[in-house]
């Protein structure tokens, strides 16, 4: 799926949000999503790294991006049904949602694990995604067809030691995307998983500290399979879990 190729128009007229577009994979998904002509929604913690990504679209002329500074550890049911209402009211409706920013918190045993930095990561990764999903629900079905995707890991279905509250968060990333794909089937709205595996970003260093970054894949290397997932040609492809 990796050397997937789409036509250079696939996601021409779509909007799409993306969730950690700062950095990583988030970024170069946006900048993907863009290249193939979508209008993009770049939400992420610090606006001087979406102003980053936003030149970098435009540059390349690509369709005004739009950008959302927000901190998803203190997201709110009431900021994400403002969010919701935004892009109903700016564009009408939402084609796509990658549900990519994520926090690694720490590796260490669960007898040692803080306790604050659980509930930080859980809210990161899995409540917030929840309560943006929920409020965006109603936008996404404004679409002809709409797809959801979630950025999941290689420790989301086996748990491995020390990865504490990071792993169990991805696990309820896929429980959630295969409830809310179940409950989708038969509407416009379409949910799927990416395990991106070993890629060089930078919570991948902070967790592999030692680890050669050279010898792992980049981030553009994921991007057809991405791509891929928000375009009319997954149209028929629901509730699946991709590995990159």
């Amino acid at each position: 799926m990796t050397d997937y190729k789409l036509p250079n128009n696939a996601l021409s007229g779509k909007v799409i949000l993306v969730t950690g577009a700062g950095d990583g994979i988030g970024k170069q998904a946006a900048i993907n999503y863009a290249k193939y002509g979508a209008t993009v929604i770049l939400l992420g913690r610090t606006t001087e790294k979406l102003e980053q990504v936003y030149d970098e679209i435009e540059s390349a002329g690509g369709p005004q991006p739009a950008i959302i500074p927000l901190n998803l550890l203190h997201l709110s049911e009431e900021q994400a049904h403002q969010i919701a209402e935004t892009i109903e009211q700016e564009f009408g409706r939402l084609d796509g949602l990658l549900h990519n920013a994520s926090t690694l918190g720490e590796m260490t045993p669960i007898a040692n694990y803080p306790v604050e930095t659980w509930l930080n990561v859980m809210q990161v990764n899995v409540n917030s995604a929840f309560v943006l999903t929920q409020a965006l629900l109603p936008v996404l079905r404004n679409a002809d067809k709409a797809s959801i995707v979630f950025t999941s890991s290689g420790v989301g279905n086996k748990g491995r030691a020390y990865w504490g509250a990071y792993s169990v968060s991805k696990f309820a990333t896929e429980g959630f995307a295969q409830v809310l794909a179940d409950e989708l089937e038969n509407t416009n709205v379409r949910v799927n998983v990416i395990n991106p595996g070993a890629t060089r970003t930078k919570m991948r260093a902070k967790a592999y500290p030692a680890e050669d970054s050279n010898q792992l894949k980049t981030p553009d290397t994921l991007m057809p399979l991405y791509t891929y997932l928000m375009s009319d040609e997954s149209l028929e492809v629901k509730g699946e879990r991709f590995n990159g």
